[in-house]
């Protein structure tokens, strides 16, 4: 008895392979950070909302990643950068509540050897 010869191809496995990869890209994409760094603020009774449009922002994350205007850099390039910045553009240093202070010190240190004097310190302001 001859058996019956399988006509075309059989897609299903590979529609299968698609609906697991378009789930995984699915439910990962709802992960991705859409360019913004979750920064907790301390709080401050002094706090003032800035209107300055001209600024370089500074972040530390609270795993001590420093971030130049919401892009990730290491500490050596974020040195490298704010000293070709002009002294009279205002730095805005914005760090988590949890970060470490040395952190903060560090860049604190690389204005301080520039004599990059125009800086704010964002905070919340206290409730």
């Amino acid at each position: 008895m001859k058996l019956p010869r399988k006509e075309g191809l059989n897609i299903v496995p590979f529609v299968d392979i698609m609906l697991v990869l378009l789930a995984i890209v699915l439910s990962t994409a709802s992960f991705i950070a859409h360019g913004q760094i979750k920064v907790n603020l301390p709080e401050s009774s002094s706090a003032k909302l800035d209107k300055n449009d001209k600024k370089i922002v500074v972040t530390i994350n609270n795993d001590n990643q420093f971030f130049l205007d919401g892009k990730q850099v290491t500490k050596d390039l974020l040195k490298e950068k704010i000293m070709k910045i002009d002294n009279k553009t205002q730095i805005q240093l914005t760090s988590d509540r949890e970060a470490k202070f040395s952190a903060f010190i560090e860049i604190l240190d690389i204005l301080k050897n520039k004599n990059h004097e125009n800086f704010t310190i964002q905070t919340e302001v206290k409730k």
